[in-house]
């Protein structure tokens, strides 16, 4: 099957995940690897912008912790599988999806222990000049063609939910790493949420948002370093003119992940070292709200 083929297979929407896979790995590839000052590497990119993604709510509560228990792919058959996004279109890699999920591998386990896997590995071989650019952006483009189709396959019951929270997401002001905001965006809309994704905001777009709808959190994406002086003055903003004073703000990224309690200094809720972490802790925190109001009352 060629590529044209397997690309109709999984939608209109196919290019348009290319394009947008593409556009990080271009600035690195543009980049002089003599260049030392850069803080962008490949395995940066792919962790910040690129496996959230493979790490999608597909269940919730008790499924959720049950999937991470029961673990049917063995590091063996994740290092063998992890080398096929670079030989295998898409369709064909399907394929061996369909094998692990025959045997029993939950949709979670799937994206965890198969996906993620494939795509650090992905940037490795780059790093050490195993593959060159265009092998990994097609690699990374087909594991990514292969999560949509498996997510679609299972989608999230949210019946019997009480209505859905509102969230928005938005990289910090200034940083054009948009990927990591669409990503967690998509795991809270699967995680029953109703939330929204603004993409390359001026603080002022971001600021006027919240001022004009009542949001119960935000998130903000860090995909570079920031001074925290900066992030701590915008969460100060974000706090005093939102629609919703009693608004939860969260933030991520890899400066928060390498220093969690950044979080609570910046004046932060919090923070989740992953996309499914961030959702669970959102969840508690807006529980936790809840019952308190109702204590109030």
């Amino acid at each position: 099957m060629g590529e044209s083929k397997a690309s109709g297979m999984f939608g209109a929407g196919s290019a348009v995940l290319r394009g947008v896979i593409s556009a990080p790995l271009e600035r690195v590839r543009r980049r002089s690897s003599a260049a030392a000052d850069q803080p962008d590497s490949v395995n940066t990119i792919i962790e910040s912008e690129i496996i959230p993604r493979l790490l999608m709510a597909h269940s919730s509560g008790e499924n959720r912790k049950r999937s991470r228990l029961l673990r049917t792919i063995t590091p063996d058959e994740a290092s063998r599988f992890a080398v096929l996004p670079l030989r295998l279109e898409a369709a064909a890699l399907l394929e061996e999806v369909d094998a692990f999920i025959a045997k029993g591998a939950s949709v979670e386990t799937i994206c965890l222990d198969l996906l993620a896997p494939a795509a650090r590995r992905l940037g490795e071989l780059w790093d050490n000049d195993e593959c060159d650019f265009l092998d990994v952006t097609m690699g990374l483009w087909r594991l990514q063609e292969v999560m949509r189709e498996v997510a679609a396959r299972a989608p999230v019951d949210l019946a019997g939910l009480a209505t859905p929270r509102c969230a928005l997401f938005s990289p910090m002001p200034g940083d054009h790493h948009n990927f990591g905001t669409l990503m967690i965006e998509e795991v809270f809309a699967r995680g029953g949420w109703r939330s929204e994704a603004l993409v390359k905001p001026e603080r002022r777009e971001l600021l006027d948002r919240l001022a004009h709808q009542p949001f119960d959190l935000v998130g903000l994406t860090l995909a570079r370093d920031c001074p925290s002086a900066a992030l701590s003055n915008l969460i100060k903003a974000v706090r005093n003119v939102s629609a919703n004073p009693h608004i939860i703000v969260l933030v991520g990224g890899r400066m928060i992940n390498e220093n969690p309690g950044m979080a609570m200094e910046v004046g932060a809720d919090g923070t989740g070292a992953d996309a499914l972490a961030a959702l669970e802790l959102a969840n508690a925190l807006v529980n936790t709200a809840a019952a308190r109001d109702l204590n109030l009352r």
